[in-house]
């Protein structure tokens, strides 16, 4: 009875349609069949998911088709020692160079975070719905091959490991005296 009624609550207040990309359930894909019971989502790589309705109206709804533009979020980081100035200027020009970014809403390049091993901006660019995930795929690609064209560094976490010796070489453990 459940699913009945969340599959009524689906059909009258219409949060995604066939054809939408959601997330919803720990499941995303592309929502193929609303029946009374069930919907039936295809994942992108092509797997057919049943997920009861009450799953559905029980939780939260991400419709990633229902706009128009979406908003791509990238978190870049790059050295302590490369020039910010530079780097925020190469972004900037990979940004604007694509057309397929939209001048509006204002993309926002920025330096987000002091982290502990890197200095990290946020890259956020509007594009169509539609071409979302290709010019997220294409601005991380770029983002490396200019990095190592002009000599930028993104740092892996590491840690500084120091060693302090206050006892005679004679009086450690390991040290064999032959």
């Amino acid at each position: 009875l459940g699913n009945f009624a969340s599959g009524t609550l689906l059909v009258f207040f219409k949060p995604f349609r066939v054809g939408d990309f959601i997330d919803v359930g720990g499941v995303t894909g592309s929502v193929v069949e609303i029946q009374i019971f069930s919907t039936i989502l295809k994942t992108p790589d092509n797997v057919r998911i049943i997920v009861p309705n009450s799953t559905l109206t029980g939780g939260t709804i991400r419709n990633l088709s229902a706009e128009p533009q979406r908003r791509i979020d990238l978190v870049v980081g790059t050295s302590y020692h490369d020039d910010l100035r530079a780097v925020r200027r190469f972004l900037e020009e990979l940004v604007k160079s694509d057309e397929r970014i939209l001048d509006e809403p204002v993309p926002v390049i920025a330096v987000s975070e002091l982290g502990d091993s890197s200095v990290n901006f946020v890259v956020r660019p509007w594009v169509l719905n539609s071409n979302y995930h290709a010019v997220k795929f294409h601005l991380i690609e770029q983002i490396k091959l200019g990095f190592d064209a002009r000599g930028f560094t993104i740092p892996f976490p590491s840690r500084d490991v120091f060693v302090h010796h206050s006892l005679g070489q004679n009086s450690l453990p390991f040290v064999n005296e032959s």
